[in-house]
């Protein structure tokens, strides 16, 4: 008899003769169960020998599907990956608040004037401006952050020898990398989503807050608007005014095959803001010449509600109004100005590729950061902030004058956001052949 069985045989003796030591009753209880739950034993028996093609059919479907345990990201993190990426996401982070508390100190020494000579409410001081101000000027210079974050703690390592204990231990320079780019991962996400979806409502407020309280003047009017609505219908507004959502001597005229064949005027147009959906307009004093050859025919009236596919952002347009737009937004924005041949449409597009290259920039700026202050050398790591403070500086002054050429020397708008980025890589790459191995 096999060991295993006698070892079976063994313990059931053991738990007999452990029953048959206690008294009567619990002996006639196991007695009892052991009776009436034979059906039960013989059910699960009968399951088990009928049911064997089940078992062979999951036993093949988890043979063909072991491949999903790679897509498992967390299988690639060992002990060591977690520690860098907890130092990388604990000193981004502190970086940030305390750039950020030093910054609001600036922003509260150089303002606190104006709060008071317009008596602006603590609370809006607080919700409305500085609980938007923060993430807009954290994500703007999550890139700075990210660099500094990188050059400051894998100095330390290096400091410490750690970083030479691990590439001693067999670790090569590529999969040192490899938390690095996963910290990089979450925070250009994170990033990317603040730009595309949350900062943008927060600029609304936080630029009406600096119209009541900073008298920081917005561009409420528009005059002599001319645009292109729909396929041969243009549009004219002598003078528009954003408060009121109202404009003054309209003219709208549809062509077909070059030729006018509707021309319609109104004294005054007024933008329907509860309308459920949107381009309704109600047009006050209205005249239509409907022309057919040389045949004329006009209506005219008091009032007239009509569709027109124009808002009031396309009449009005304020600096930095880009940035208020969500990028599904800025997209159809965007789509919507091309068709009409509207020309101020560059500044839309740099900000909609901007927010997607500076995402990817903190990869860029780690690979840098990480293979410049991985060596261990004499002078500590106050050499190694200053060039990550000059390299950080460098590629946000490319940014702005990238973006500038785009909008004034018409350069292309996708490239201009991604010039800093390709510049970069090239350093990062040179950067990375000479990372210690």
């Amino acid at each position: 008899m096999e060991y295993s069985k006698i070892r079976k045989h063994h313990k059931r003796l053991k738990v007999a003769r452990w029953i048959s030591q206690h008294p009567k009753w619990l002996h006639r209880f196991f007695q009892w169960i052991h009776k009436h739950t034979a059906w039960l034993r013989r059910c699960f028996h009968w399951i088990y020998r009928h049911t064997g093609w089940l078992r062979k059919t999951l036993r093949w479907c988890g043979h063909q599907l072991r491949w999903i345990k790679y897509l498992n990201p967390f299988r690639y993190f060992h002990k060591l990956d977690w520690y860098i990426i907890k130092k990388f996401i604990g000193t981004y982070l502190f970086s940030i608040v305390l750039i950020m508390s030093i910054s609001i100190v600036f922003d509260v020494n150089e303002n606190l004037s104006k709060f008071a000579q317009y008596h602006a409410p603590l609370k809006a001081i607080v919700f409305d401006y500085y609980m938007n101000f923060i993430p807009y000027l954290a994500n703007l210079f999550s890139a700075l952050f990210v660099f500094i974050a990188v050059i400051f703690f894998t100095s330390k390592l290096a400091g410490n020898s750690e970083i030479i204990a691990m590439l001693s231990s067999g670790v090569s320079f590529k999969r040192l990398l490899r938390p690095y780019m996963f910290s990089c991962v979450l925070i250009a996400m994170l990033s990317y989503y603040l730009s595309a979806y949350v900062i943008p409502h927060g600029t609304v407020i936080r630029q009406n807050f600096e119209t009541i309280y900073k008298n920081k003047k917005k561009n409420t009017a528009a005059d002599n608007v001319q645009l292109q609505v729909d396929k041969g219908v243009i549009a004219y507004i002598q003078h528009y005014d954003n408060n009121s959502k109202r404009g003054y001597g309209f003219c709208l005229d549809k062509f077909q095959n070059k030729k006018l064949i509707d021309h319609m005027t109104a004294n005054e147009i007024q933008y329907d803001t509860i309308s459920d959906s949107k381009y309704h307009w109600k047009a006050r004093n209205w005249k239509i010449r409907h022309l057919e050859g040389l045949r004329e025919h006009i209506t005219s009236g008091v009032e007239k509600d009509t569709v027109i596919q124009m808002e009031p952002t396309d009449l009005v347009y304020s600096k930095g109004q880009q940035e208020t737009f969500t990028s599904p937004q800025l997209k159809d924005y965007i789509s919507k100005q091309i068709n009409r041949g509207s020309g101020n449409v560059v500044q839309y597009q740099v900000e909609y590729h901007k927010r997607i290259a500076s995402s990817f920039a903190s990869f860029i700026l780690t690979i840098i950061g990480a293979s410049l202050s991985s060596r261990k050398r004499k002078g500590g790591m106050g050499l190694y902030l200053g060039i990550g403070l000059a390299l950080s500086f460098t590629y946000i002054m490319l940014q702005t004058i990238s973006a500038t050429f785009a909008i004034n020397a018409s350069f292309p708008p996708m490239l201009a956001a991604w010039m800093p980025n390709i510049l970069f890589a090239i350093i990062a790459y040179f950067c990375y052949r000479q990372a210690p191995n």
